[in-house]
């Protein structure tokens, strides 16, 4: 268990702190958009800063250098197949921690905007940003394994936690009027 918080330590500790600073400013972003008019000034402040604040930490975490193996798997399921013999920890943090990676993109993104009202965009973007993060653990020489897996976890990740919150996804705001 000491490994886990090791690698999740920061996350939690950071986003701890981070609480008080993101709170304030959904109240500042809140109070410029009801000036400006936003037609959902309240939840697309509270989508915005939590989007930044759940998944940032992870991002740091990711790209912090490290020096476990390092290596690149392309290859779809091989490394999560490795997972099989694998201690429980290993796979709770290995598996555990790349669905959560972009869990709090995936949730408030289609709560944020009308066009990403949808589980396959929400998906695509998750994929997206998940590819890059995976290609700079590569190309930074970072100590760590990138693999297609995370990727796929990171996915995954997104488009659940988007079903958990589809409820209040911003169907009902015209897209035209949600400032870019």
């Amino acid at each position: 268990m000491a490994r886990t918080w090791e690698l999740w330590g920061t996350v939690i500790i950071a986003g701890t702190f981070a609480l008080p600073v993101a709170l304030l400013a959904i109240l500042l972003l809140f109070r410029h958009r009801v000036r400006a008019g936003h037609p959902a000034p309240l939840r697309t402040a509270i989508a915005d800063i939590g989007i930044v604040v759940g998944t940032a930490p992870w991002i740091w975490m990711t790209l912090t250098p490290s020096s476990g193996q390092t290596g690149v798997g392309l290859i779809p399921f091989t490394d999560l197949a490795d997972l099989v013999t694998a201690p429980w920890e290993a796979v709770f943090v290995q598996v555990g921690g790349n669905l959560l990676v972009f869990a709090a993109l995936g949730a408030l993104l289609p709560v944020r905007s009308r066009a990403m009202s949808s589980t396959a965009r929400v998906a695509a973007v998750a994929a997206a940003f998940s590819v890059i993060v995976e290609v700079l653990q590569y190309v930074l020489r970072l100590g760590r394994f990138s693999s297609v897996d995370d990727v796929l976890l990171n996915t995954a990740g997104a488009a659940i936690f988007a079903l958990i919150t589809r409820r209040w996804w911003a169907v009902r705001i015209p897209a035209e009027t949600v400032p870019r």
